[in-house]
């Protein structure tokens, strides 16, 4: 058999690392496994029969338009619509400004078509997305890491990189942050701005989750204060559902001709059968109630991890409860290695996400990920408990 050394395949894309929650997925895939490895939305949730309806309108009114090839930017008339559905969080926000893509996923990787050469810099927090790691790492990005707190990006730290390093651009996760779940106060979202506007550097705001808000007051987005010193990343993916892979792109509109040109280098347009699915849902006038109904079971879900952990798992171990999302953050007591127990735990029929791959430049073995949105109330109570045990036999 031909090696793809052999082939020539370049050498970079050799050393890509899979996505470790897609290799941790696939151990949890295994027949009675309680997976809080994933960040699903709750399949039950999906709103079937409104889609099945939507899907048929969208036959019936848009005819053989709604199977062919579309405009890159996306179908115009649904642009006009998600930017309705945009506004109560960016309130400027123009079609103009949109662009759709096939899923967040592709946002960041035109983001890094667009910014990134080899070696570049990018400013993130630590820990951060592994998907928007994987993305970047592509390009060959390397990373000027900062700390967060329970407000969220360490700010202070971000000056000392920006001059250090002179990135190309900060990569931020503002809202239910993945993978801790901490929301960025309104204070660190001006100072952050102010820091890009100084130094004439744009701040990716990667936004997948700011619907989900369980309880407290809404924060305003980070497009919202900086105008178009911010690219925000938005889906549908968690609040429709993720199979249909439609989000968008929140850009300057003097951005827009070159993230065009980068979509069409990847994959000449998002479907334009899914596109007017999600019109005709949109239409259809449900999706604010089907938030809210998300935005309940979800919050459920969480205080029920959340009462768990403090029952089920020794003493020392810390947790973030997040105001929203789908997210909990654990460290483990002892400095005990996440990576280390998850075999334990895979054998135990229960799966997470340790934490160190978060860490683009290391650290965060004690720690690991929880998503409280997929299993149900009763495999949620079951999961902890085993995964406490576990704990506490390896202390």
């Amino acid at each position: 058999m031909t090696l793809p050394e052999k082939w020539g395949v370049v050498s970079h894309v050799l050393t890509l690392e899979n996505s470790i929650i897609r290799e941790i997925l696939k151990l949890s895939s295994q027949p009675g496994v309680i997976s809080f490895a994933g960040g699903l939305p709750a399949p039950e949730l999906f709103p079937l029969e409104d889609l099945k309806e939507a899907s048929v309108r969208a036959i019936d009114k848009h005819g053989p338009i709604a199977l062919q090839y579309s405009l890159s930017m996306g179908v115009t008339e649904f642009r006009k619509a998600v930017a309705e559905v945009t506004r109560h969080q960016i309130p400027d926000v123009k079609m103009e400004n949109i662009l759709i893509t096939s899923g967040s996923q592709q946002g960041l990787d035109l983001v890094g078509r667009a910014f990134i050469d080899p070696g570049d810099y990018v400013v993130c927090e630590s820990p951060t997305y592994t998907g928007a790691l994987q993305a970047f790492n592509f390009y060959q990005a390397r990373y000027m890491t900062v700390g967060m707190d329970d407000d969220g990006m360490i700010v202070d730290e971000v000056e000392a990189a920006i001059k250090k390093r002179r990135p190309k651009f900060i990569y931020v996760i503002p809202n239910f942050h993945n993978p801790t779940g901490i929301t960025m106060s309104l204070k660190r979202r001006l100072q952050l701005i102010e820091l890009a506007n100084k130094y004439e550097l744009p701040s990716i705001d990667d936004n997948p989750y700011g619907d989900l808000r369980f309880e407290g007051d809404p924060v305003p987005s980070l497009r919202a204060l900086g105008g178009d010193t911010v690219i925000s990343l938005m889906t549908f993916s968690k609040i429709v559902t993720p199979g249909l892979r439609i989000a968008w792109l929140v850009s300057p509109e003097g951005m827009m001709p070159i993230f065009e040109r980068v979509k069409q280098s990847c994959d000449l347009h998002t479907s334009t059968f899914g596109q007017m699915v999600l019109l005709e849902y949109l239409k259809m006038g449900k999706l604010d109630q089907h938030i809210e109904k998300i935005r309940r079971t979800y919050s459920a879900r969480r205080d029920i991890m959340v009462n768990a952990i403090a029952e089920y798992f020794p003493s020392g171990t810390k947790v973030v409860k997040p105001k929203g999302g789908l997210f909990l953050w654990l460290t483990l007591p002892n400095k005990m290695s996440a990576k280390d127990l998850l075999p334990k735990a895979i054998a135990a029929k229960v799966a997470y996400v340790y934490g160190s791959p978060f860490h683009p430049n290391g650290g965060g073995e004690d720690t690991m990920r929880l998503n409280f949105s997929t299993a149900n109330e009763k495999d949620i109570l079951e999961g902890i408990k085993r995964l406490g045990r576990i704990v506490t036999e390896n202390m």
